[in-house]
């Protein structure tokens, strides 16, 4: 499994409602979470098979800045 760890600017629920269906849209994505309370708002994907490049781009489709923690 591998993980990635992303500073976004998702901070709040309806932020995190706003990126799941993009995030759940992505079949390797196994595991992700959003932690609003860190002041960088760490995002972290696990799966098989992901990309960097493919979870930024997700996000960013979904209206988030991304980039490397």
């Amino acid at each position: 499994m591998t993980t990635f760890k992303f500073k976004t600017n998702i901070n709040c629920n309806g932020c995190i409602a706003t990126v799941t269906p993009f995030l759940n849209s992505e079949t390797t994505i196994q595991n992700w979470k959003v932690d609003i309370q860190n002041p960088n708002k760490i995002l972290t994907v696990e799966g098989e098979k992901i990309s960097k490049d493919m979870v930024v781009s997700k996000v960013k489709e979904a209206g988030f800045k991304i980039e490397d923690f």
